[in-house]
């Protein structure tokens, strides 16, 4: 035991510090941002050009006396509804109404929809509107408003309770799916690297050489090792400057996020070992499978079916959410390769830990079974060593 401990630290330290040392290693922080640097010059590129009102405008073409109360009418709706509401724009009526309404309709500046004649007490709106849409709607209420007499508001009484168990449900549903996004995220953007672990060792034939200094298991466990300390210095890297953007947040911002059942200290916490178990699980599997492959044309040909295989299974835990007790979200649950995501979601909406202990053992197993299956094959199929299958020794005695 103590040899094998000994030589997983040695692959695992060599190939930690030929990755992170490495000048590649500083484009791979660096590919992040290169989505965001293109969306910021997207949107800045999109954003040159004349400043034009989202809200639809409404010309008003009467006595400013009328405009003074349909304008008061339509502060006091944009304070209740809290929204989007149309914005009003008065015009000094010319001689030919007609004329001038058709020159405002044609207008860009402002982006006229439509024109209201006849006061508040003979409406008539003509624009391309239709006669039950939002922006009639809005302008019948405010017209409404303005003619009667202003009354003072009543007093409501207000208590202020805890939200309803349906509600309380479907915020945390939110945090569950952006947790469980986020995971799966940084796993498919991490684990694919090691598709390729042994392919340098085994173009420059030197994989005999270290399979007999340190064994086989000792090799994959030390290089998923490695590539998972790797993925968490990209990660701090990554919070370090996110945490910038962050700060600069609105107070509101973040604490306008559901918080999970167990809390935040403990969920963060699960985040941390779900995210390792996820990524040794998937990890254990694509190197697997990696080990198989002799040149970098096949690892390409393989990285597609294995990120196809990580979306499906990533799609059938993000069903689970909202349903924990479903049959279902229990096969999510058992399922090695998509435990790590349903149990991570299951921590925002339940609060019971004791079946995330029971998981993490249960996903710890499944790594260390991957890898010993992992190890045998390369093994047999790489190394042509080892003991032969039962049946395989039936078969040649037959």
């Amino acid at each position: 035991m103590t040899r094998f401990i000994r030589s997983a630290w040695v692959i695992a330290r060599r190939d930690f510090t030929a990755t992170v040392l490495s000048k590649t290693f500083l484009f791979f922080l660096l590919g992040p941002l290169f989505p965001l640097l293109i969306g910021g010059f997207v949107a800045g590129v999109s954003s040159i050009g004349p400043a034009q009102n989202l809200q639809p405008v409404v010309a008003v073409i009467g006595p400013e006396a009328d405009f003074a109360r349909l304008s008061a009418a339509r502060d006091r709706l944009a304070e209740a509804v809290d929204g989007s509401v149309i914005d009003l724009v008065r015009f000094v009526p010319e001689r030919d109404e007609s004329h001038q309404t058709s020159r405002l309709l044609a207008s860009t500046d402002p982006p006229v929809r439509a024109v209201l004649l006849g006061g508040l007490d003979h409406p008539h709106l003509t624009g391309s509107v239709h006669d039950n849409g939002s922006t009639v709607r809005q302008l019948q209420l405010m017209i409404a408003d303005a003619k009667s007499p202003q009354a003072a508001p009543i007093d409501v009484g207000v208590t202020t309770v805890a939200g309803s168990p349906v509600l309380l449900d479907r915020d945390r549903s939110i945090t569950a799916k952006v947790g469980q996004f986020l995971l799966f995220f940084l796993t498919i953007l991490l684990a694919g690297m090691l598709l390729s672990q042994l392919i340098e060792e085994k173009s420059n034939k030197i994989i005999e050489v270290i399979a007999a200094a340190v064994p086989i298991d000792a090799l994959f466990v030390g290089k998923l090792f490695a590539m998972l300390a790797a993925s968490v210095v990209g990660i701090i890297v990554w919070i370090s400057a996110g945490a910038v953007v962050v700060a600069s947040l609105k107070a509101g911002g973040l604490s306008a996020i559901p918080p999970p059942a167990v809390g935040w200290p403990i969920f963060l916490a699960l985040a941390v070992a779900y995210f390792a178990m996820n990524y040794l699980l998937f990890g254990a599997v694509f190197l697997t499978i990696g080990a198989q492959a002799s040149t970098a044309r096949e690892v390409q040909t393989l990285s597609m079916p294995a990120t196809f295989g990580q979306v499906l299974i990533f799609g059938f835990a993000t069903a689970t959410i909202g349903a924990q007790h479903s049959p279902a979200a229990m096969a999510a649950a058992i399922f090695p390769l998509s435990s790590p995501m349903a149990m991570f979601a299951r921590a925002a909406e339940s609060p019971e830990l004791w079946p995330h202990l029971a998981a993490l053992a249960w996903q710890a197993l499944w790594v260390a079974l991957i890898l010993r299956l992992g190890a045998r094959m390369f093994r047999r199929t790489v190394l042509k060593s080892g003991p032969r299958a039962r049946w395989w020794r039936r078969t040649a005695k037959a």
